[in-house]
């Protein structure tokens, strides 16, 4: 079931020469084999002339018909290539950045940033959570979970695919039954990570850095975290930024007593709302209630279809023009956006024009992204997909 073929690899031959080394290798690039390789075999690639050109992952139902693992002819996509990917992985986010020193919840595998395409894996203290995005991947579980319990011993693992991801790609992954929520901390502070609870992984581990940064930026002030799911922003805010007030709004009802139960374990004392932030900030502003010192936007993903970027950054202008009319003169504003396919250009311009139609003055103090457990290679641009602006209002 995930053991690595034996014997020769079946040939999937490009229609042009390989020019790039991305990873991802499009279905219209592809000539379509005679004897098409069941979703998630294990392939060598060659390019219109014959030349080798990579060994990776093929799936025919796919629109990414290729994932390449590795352009080394002499390198075999076996267990031990996955085993040294894992460990590199792993030395990277303990030895290199010491993450096992301020929290024990992070990004431990992030897809092509660690040259495992396909593959994301979280870590919430004892609880792995794998999320398997490429039926390659889903093939290989079982040598996967082997290999990560040889570095966490005895946790626990809880693996699954969304369901668009399944239809894709071409497999099924059972919905395996919903752990109990795990208690996690990060500089000092603590989060229940629920994964299986529609929230991806559990815990948005990602925007780690950007709410210890804020935390510094709030003591004594009124603060407003918008879209807050579990409350990360705003629990940051009270426990280590010594906000005044934090006020935390938020559509879903489930994630929000999530979030509630997060602010009594770490004895903080903010106010959440479930709301639509949209009518929550224009009423805010016919009110003509207090505006806040501090105002926080971090939205869901918008899109996943290219197809759909402009509806996207339409949505974003909206919200991010209300949400600017929240914000204090001399005030502070983060607006965030998980959505990788809108560009970091593409969303300060979008915040560019938020400003003018609100009439207020952006100062953009620092763009940041997701933390350093999320690496990107060079070359695979897609895997940076957060944005994260600090501004300062007039």
């Amino acid at each position: 079931m995930n053991v690595p073929q034996t014997g020769p690899l079946p040939v999937i031959q490009l229609k042009t020469e390989r020019r790039s080394n991305h990873p991802w290798i499009f279905q219209k690039m592809v000539e379509k084999p005679v004897e098409r390789p069941r979703p998630g075999s294990i392939v060598d690639i060659v390019d219109r002339d014959g030349t080798f050109a990579g060994r990776g992952f093929y799936n025919g139902h796919s629109r990414i018909a290729l994932r390449v693992l590795t352009a080394d002819p002499d390198e075999p996509v076996d267990e031990a290539f996955f085993a040294r990917k894992i460990a590199q992985a792993v030395a990277l986010r303990r030895e290199v950045l010491k993450l096992d020193t301020v929290t024990d919840a992070y990004r431990l595998i992030h897809s092509e940033g660690d040259g495992l395409s396909g593959l994301v894996v979280d870590r919430f203290a004892d609880t792995l959570v794998v999320e398997y995005f490429s039926a390659g991947m889903f093939k290989q579980r079982d040598l996967l979970k082997r290999c990560l319990l040889e570095h966490f011993p005895g946790a626990n693992l809880y693996a699954f695919a969304e369901e668009h991801v399944q239809k894709q790609e071409s497999f099924d992954c059972a919905t395996p039954s919903t752990p109990e929520p795990t208690v996690i901390h990060e500089y000092g502070v603590k989060f229940h990570a629920a994964p299986g609870s529609k929230h991806k992984t559990g815990f948005f581990a990602d925007q780690r850095d950007n709410r210890r940064q804020l935390a510094d930026l709030c003591a004594g002030k009124r603060v407003l975290d918008l879209c807050c799911n579990s409350g990360g922003f705003a629990i940051y805010a009270k426990t280590i930024g010594q906000a005044a007030e934090v006020v935390g709004v938020d559509l879903d009802e489930d994630i929000l007593e999530i979030a509630e139960r997060n602010a009594r374990l770490n004895r903080a004392k903010v106010r959440f709302v479930q709301a639509d932030i949209f009518p929550w900030l224009r009423e805010l502003a016919v009110g003509g209630r207090e505006r806040f010192d501090v105002v926080v936007l971090d939205p869901a993903k918008m899109t996943r279809d290219r197809d759909q970027v402009i509806p996207a950054l339409k949505k974003y202008l909206d919200m991010n023009k209300l949400a600017l009319g929240a914000v204090k003169p001399g005030g502070l504003f983060v607006t965030c956006s998980c959505t990788g396919l809108v560009s970091e250009e593409q969303f300060l311009d979008m915040l560019r024009r938020a400003a003018f139609y609100a009439n207020r003055t952006v100062q953009v103090l620092r763009v940041s992204g997701a933390g350093a457990d999320h690496p990107f290679l060079a070359h695979v641009p897609e895997s940076r997909y957060l944005k994260a602006v600090f501004c300062r209002v007039e």
